[in-house]
């Protein structure tokens, strides 16, 4: 039985907390620390079983019992933890960016290999059922060569603008997923980005140097071209969509609903909005990645989804901050 520790009791932290409790059979929370903890927090560590509840991260990082750690901490704090639980020894799982700033992600690459564990971030929507399943079919060749990437992420309700001030903007707390998920479904490289953007839901989003809706093209090493478009608020729920069109056909995925019913009357067709937000949409994905992160420390194999595989999508979301910024088709090759 690994026992494993939680940086960080917000929603996230408390998502993989209960996602390793009751999915993950190999692995227990031994503990969760944050900062912030309330007596509220006390209490749901309780029921779900977690001895330890500290307010100091170091009193996991100093438990000689805890294999490993998932940083579900404020982003600004992901690459600092992680450098502090190599540096203890300790297997990770980082929430996804491990930082904005290019030096900072290199430099906790560079002590996680020296510590010689094991680091995963955290891409959940690589273990979707209907992602994987585009994946499982480009693989094997069923659409052909890949020519077309396009995906379609839409949020329900945009932030406010606060929260946008501190997320790094649109490519680095929405798009990032999606530049995550054109590398895993087209098996390439983006080389080239060119973005455009506007301010079309909230003025206070304009107001704190960022757009609410952009649509990014991309380039890639195998000559495939790739279209994404993002929007901070759709009226009718999360929308999250994704085709690989190829040189033999097409694979694409469309939005999980509650039900496949659709009802068919003289007034009309109607069906099923798609699930609310990311915790009903991604629920499973986030028990599959914990479940494979502790499989492979368990079998001392590769993690799915590596240092680099976070790097990567950092540096084509900054293209795309300096293509909006420029107006111009940026290379990655220029971050």
């Amino acid at each position: 039985m690994l026992k494993v520790g939680i940086i960080g009791a917000g929603r996230i932290g408390k998502v993989h907390a209960e996602s390793i409790t009751k999915f993950v059979p190999n692995a227990e929370v031994k503990a969760i620390a944050d900062p912030f903890m309330t007596d509220e927090t006390r209490e749901w560590a309780k029921s779900m079983g977690i001895k330890d509840v500290y307010t100091d991260h170091k009193d996991i990082l100093n438990d000689s019992e805890i294999e490993a750690v998932l940083v579900c901490s404020s982003t600004d704090t992901h690459s600092q933890m992680s450098i502090e639980a190599a540096e203890a020894g300790k297997h990770i799982f980082c929430e996804k960016p491990i930082d904005h700033d290019l030096e900072r992600i290199h430099k906790v690459l560079e002590v996680v290999e020296k510590a010689g564990v094991k680091f995963q971030v955290g891409f959940n929507r690589r273990f979707d059922h209907n992602f994987k399943s585009v994946k499982q079919a480009v693989e094997a060749g069923k659409i052909g060569e890949p020519h077309i990437i396009k995906i379609t992420s839409r949020d329900p309700e945009a932030p406010p603008a606060e929260y946008v001030k501190v997320s790094g903007g649109i490519f680095l707390d929405m798009t990032i997923h999606d530049f995550d998920m054109v590398r895993y479904l087209s098996g390439s490289e983006v080389e080239e980005v060119y973005a455009v953007g506007n301010v079309l839901i909230d003025p206070a989003i304009g107001e704190a140097g960022d757009v609410d809706t952009a649509i990014i093209t991309l380039k890639f090493k195998n000559g495939a071209l790739g279209v994404i478009d993002n929007s901070r608020r759709a009226a009718y729920g999360y929308d999250q969509r994704a085709e690989v069109f190829g040189s033999k056909g097409s694979v694409a995925v469309t939005n999980d609903t509650n039900s496949t019913a659709v009802i068919s009357t003289v007034d009309g067709v109607n069906a099923e909005k798609p699930l609310y937000f990311f915790l009903e949409r991604y629920m499973q994905s986030f028990a599959d990645e914990v479940k494979e992160f502790v499989d492979a420390i368990v079998n001392d194999t590769e993690v799915p989804v590596t240092g680099i595989d976070g790097l990567k999508p950092v540096l084509i979301g900054l293209a795309a901050k300096k293509s909006l910024e420029e107006g111009r088709p940026v290379k990655i090759s220029e971050i």
